[in-house]
Formats: C-alpha cells, sequence, structure tokens
C-alpha cells in the first residue's frame, strides 16, 4: 500500500505515521529522515540539497523530488511506502505524480488529518519545557507534579518562543494556506481519506484502517 500523510501541527501526524507503519508493514519515508541520509551518504542529489542548506535557501522542488524517486526505487519501499512531509504545494504533488507514474506505481490514498484549530492552539501553546534539564510537559496532557516545576529536577519551566500564541497562529495559517490547494487536488482524485484527529490515539489510528478497507 502506497499512502502520503498530512496534517498540521499539533494533530498527531508522527504519533499515527510511526504506528501505522508497523501496523501495515509498509516503509516511512520522512523528508527529514531522507535529506539527511542522502547528505549523508554523499548522493548526487544530496550534495545539492547541502549546497542550498548550507547557504540557508530553501531546497528547489526538483532536487527534492529527485531525492524522493531515488528512496522510493530502493528495495524496501516495494512492500508499500507512507510519505510523511511531502509533498508541501501543488507544484510537489503534481510533480510527484509524475515521478510515480514514470515509476508505474500509484497512490492507494492521502490521509488527512482533521482537528479544529482551538484545539491545536489548546496542544501547541500548552507546552512547558524545564529550563534546567530540557524535560517537557503539557499544562492539559502532562502536567508537572507542581505548577511550573519539573518533576525530575524542580527546575523552573518555561514556553519556547515559537510556542506563543502568535507564533503558533501563524505556523498554522501558514500551514493552511500551503495545504488547502493539495487537499482540494487529493479530493477530486479521489484519494483523500479526511480522519477526526480529535480523538484517543488508538480511536484515530483503527479510522485511518477503516477508512483503507483494513
Amino acid at each position: 500500500m502506497n499512502l502520503l500523510i498530512m496534517g498540521p501541527p499539533g494533530a498527531g501526524k508522527g504519533t499515527q505515521a510511526e504506528v501505522l507503519v508497523k501496523e501495515l508493514g509498509i516503509t516511512h519515508i520522512s523528508t527529514g529522515d531522507m535529506f539527511r541520509e542522502a547528505i549523508k551518504q554523499g548522493t548526487e542529489m544530496g550534495k545539492k540539497a547541502k549546497e542550498y542548506m548550507d547557504k540557508g535557501e530553501l531546497v528547489p522542488d526538483e532536487v527534492v523530488v529527485g531525492m524522493v524517486k531515488h528512496r522510493l526505487s530502493q528495495p524496501d519501499c516495494a512492500k508499500g511506502f507512507l510519505l510523511d512531509g511531502f509533498p508541501r504545494t501543488l507544484a510537489q504533488a503534481k510533480a510527484l505524480d509524475e515521478t510515480l507514474q514514470s515509476m508505474g506505481i500509484g497512490l492507494d490514498g492521502v490521509i488527512n488529518i482533521d482537528v479544529p484549530r482551538e484545539k491545536l492552539m489548546a496542544r501547541l501553546t500548552g507546552r512547558r519545557v524545564c529550563k534546567n534539564c530540557g524535560a517537557s510537559y503539557h499544562i492539559l496532557f502532562n502536567p508537572p507534579a507542581y505548577a511550573g516545576k519539573c518533576n525530575a529536577c524542580g527546575g523552573e519551566l518555561y514556553q519556547r518562543s515559537d510556542d506563543n500564541e502568535e507564533a503558533v497562529s501563524n505556523r498554522l495559517d501558514v500551514y493552511a494556506a500551503q495545504t488547502q490547494p493539495l487537499i482540494d487536488y487529493y479530493k477530486e482524485k479521489g484519494l483523500l481519506k479526511n480522519i477526526n484527529g480529535d480523538q484517543e490515539i488508538k480511536k484515530v489510528l483503527a479510522d485511518i484502517l477503516a477508512s483503507l478497507g483494513k
């Protein structure tokens, strides 16, 4: 089974991807991991990507697509894969389609984990980190025993600057603007599986599997 998983920051996409690949016996392809691996191996595309990354520039689509194609041609992808973190734009989605077509394979489904914006805000702004040891807490889902104090070392807990409301709201806006065209694109193709992510982790997984006929 060849799948793609999407979801806004805080939707629990990473958690589901991890469980899903084990459940279906397919290969997890995270673009971040793929970049690191290609650079480590010194592949042609890896070298190109590194040039852009070293300059602090975005890696162009053709390089990313080239790396994805190289990764999908590896033997471990023959039994199926789950793409995570790619495509991010409509241009990348179309390029991916062409790539898959040229390889004689196609997507079986696109999982979109949907969570109401106010729930995402609560999930993402509730994180607190220990200044001393770096332990992570959540004021709603994993609160410390004593407010503002780390359970492990008693250090002071603080909110990271990228976890404040303004920063989180901006991240969600960027994600929504970038991915709405993708959602429409895959919906038109009849591949989109909208999953309610505002449930227990096991229930979300069960819904994903049911949407895939598993």
